[in-house]
C-alpha cells in the first residue's frame, strides 16, 4: 500500500472528494471460468496501480465450499442470487455498502434493491442472463422452446445432447417441465421431476460445463445452457439458436461481492465501484456476453449484442420467465437428494 494511503485523514479525504484516490497493490478475484474481459482488468490495473489476479471456478457450490474453508486468499468472488444469501447468512462477506458509492447511480431500478440484498449493501451487478436450450437447428427443425429437447429428446437429438451440470438449474427445469413452480416442496411433483430425469439421462451424451466449445465444434447438437453462452456459440456457428422453453425458464444474476477475509479490501471497493461505470459494463458485456444490470452501458455495447435474441428476450416468451429464487433448506436437501440420483 503506497504512501498516498497512509497519508494523514485530511489528505485522505480530499483525494476522495476530488476523485483522485488511488491505491497500490494486488487484487485478487475467484470468478467463473471464461467470463473476465482481460482488457477491462488491464484498465483497472492501470487506472489504479493494482495487480490482479483471477482464479477460476465452475459452479456456485465450488466457490461456496472453497470460501467456507477460510484462508482462500481471494478477496473478490462473484455467486449467484440464488447463493447469495447464503454467503451473507453464514458472514463470509464484508459490508462495503455499494449504495453508497459514486457510481451506484449507475445501477438500473430493476437491480438496485434486489430481494438477494436488500440496499446492496454487500454486491454490485456483474451480469444477469437466462437459462433455456441451445439447439444446432440444422440437426434438429422442431421447436426449440421447450425442455422437451433435453427431457423427452428427439430421436434427431439422441446421444448428441449436453446438460450443464447446475443442480438448481436442471433440477428446476425437470420441475417446470412437469409442470410444478421452482422450490416446490410437493412430495408427488419432486418425485415426477426425478423419475424424469433419470429416464433422460440415458439420451444424454454428457454432463458437462464445456458446452461453448463442444457446440461449436459440432460434438453436442444440443445443451442446456446460459444465454450468453448461447450468443458465444450461435456467432460462430448461425445454425445454433437458442431457446425460451414454454414451460417456464429462470432469470438469473451474479454480483461481485468482497470476503470477509479479504486482505486487499480498498482494492476490491475500488473494482466494485469501478465496474457499475456504464462504459466498463459494456466492456464486461462485450466479454462474457449477458446484459449487466448497468443503466447507460447500452450505448457502448457492441452492434451485434444490441438486438440479439439471445439478450433481448422475446415478447411471446417474457411471461414465460421468472426470477431464480433461493429455495428453503429442507426443498434444497430434496433437490440433493434427486441430483444425487442423476449421478448414479
Amino acid at each position: 500500500m503506497n504512501s498516498r494511503l497512509s497519508a494523514t485523514t485530511a489528505v485522505l479525504a480530499l483525494l476522495a472528494a476530488t476523485g483522485l484516490a488511488r491505491a497500490e497493490g494486488q487484487l485478487n478475484i475467484y470468478n467463473w471460468g471464461n467470463y473476465t474481459n482481460p482488457e477491462v482488468i488491464k484498465k483497472f490495473e492501470d487506472k489504479y496501480k493494482v495487480k490482479v489476479t483471477i482464479t477460476d471456478y465452475d459452479s456456485n457450490d465450488t466457490a461456496l465450499a472453497k470460501v467456507r474453508q477460510g484462508g482462500s486468499g481471494f478477496d473478490i468472488a462473484v455467486p449467484s442470487q440464488t447463493h447469495l444469501p447464503i454467503w451473507i447468512k453464514e458472514g463470509l462477506l464484508l459490508e462495503t455498502n455499494p449504495g453508497g458509492m459514486e457510481n451506484f447511480k449507475n445501477v438500473s431500478p430493476d437491480w438496485a434493491n434486489p430481494e438477494f440484498d436488500p440496499g446492496r449493501k454487500f454486491s454490485v451487478p456483474w451480469a444477469w442472463g437466462t437459462v433455456g436450450t441451445v439447439v444446432n437447428t440444422s440437426t434438429y427443425k422442431g421447436d426449440i422452446n421447450t425442455w422437451k429437447i433435453i427431457f423427452e429428446t428427439p430421436d434427431e437429438l439422441k446421444g448428441k445432447v449436453n446438460v450443464v451440470p447446475e443442480m438448481k438449474d436442471v433440477v428446476t427445469a425437470a420441475i417446470r417441465y412437469v409442470g410444478g413452480e421452482q422450490c416446490t416442496a410437493d412430495k408427488e411433483v419432486l418425485k415426477k421431476a426425478r423419475d424424469l430425469l433419470v429416464a433422460a439421462k440415458p439420451n444424454w451424451v454428457a454432463m458437462e460445463y464445456g458446452a461453448i466449445d463442444k457446440m461449436k465444434a459440432g460434438d453436442f447438437q444440443a445443451s442446456t445452457t446460459w444465454n450468453g453462452a448461447a450468443l458465444r456459440i450461435r456467432l460462430a456457428r448461425p445454425d445454433v439458436n437458442f431457446g425460451y422453453p414454454k414451460e417456464g425458464f429462470t432469470y438469473w444474476s451474479d454480483n461481485v461481492v468482497v470476503l470477509k477475509d479479504a486482505k486487499n479490501v480498498e482494492n476490491a471497493k475500488l473494482f466494485q465501484n469501478f465496474i457499475m461505470d456504464p462504459e466498463i459494463a459494456a466492456g464486461l458485456s462485450a466479454y462474457h456476453r449477458y446484459a449487466n444490470g448497468i443503466a447507460g452501458s447500452e450505448t457502448f455495447m457492441p452492434a451485434e449484442m444490441k438486438d440479439a435474441p439471445e439478450i433481448v428476450i422475446p415478447e411471446a416468451s417474457k411471461a414465460h420467465g421468472t426470477m431464480a429464487m433461493m429455495c428453503p433448506p429442507e426443498v434444497d436437501a430434496i433437490y440433493t437428494r434427486i441430483w444425487t440420483d442423476l449421478q448414479k
